[in-house]
């Protein structure tokens, strides 16, 4: 009979301390900078390219985003890429 009003009680206190434990602080690093940049000025875009694919070519163009701040009120520059089956020349 204890047991069976003690469980609730344990694992009300596990959810407890779970969600009073401090946050896990993010980190805005990536081991790819061409990827995520961090800073006020945005990077230039790349020139787009077109890569041979054996029977198809594709065209490549990548933009720099806007994608929010740091905590500390930087910002952060993601790249996106787009691609697009074209004739090859």
């Amino acid at each position: 009979m204890r047991m069976r009003l003690a469980l609730p009680l344990i694992a009300a206190t596990a959810l407890l301390a779970g969600c009073a434990g401090n946050a896990i602080s993010p980190t805005y690093t990536s081991v790819d900078p061409d990827l995520m940049r961090i800073g006020d000025d945005r990077p230039a875009d790349p020139e787009k390219r077109v890569e041979e694919m054996g029977s198809y070519c594709l065209e490549i163009t990548e933009t720099w985003n806007d994608h929010g701040t740091t905590p500390d009120g930087q910002s952060l520059w993601a790249k996106d890429t787009a691609r697009k089956v074209v004739p090859c020349s």
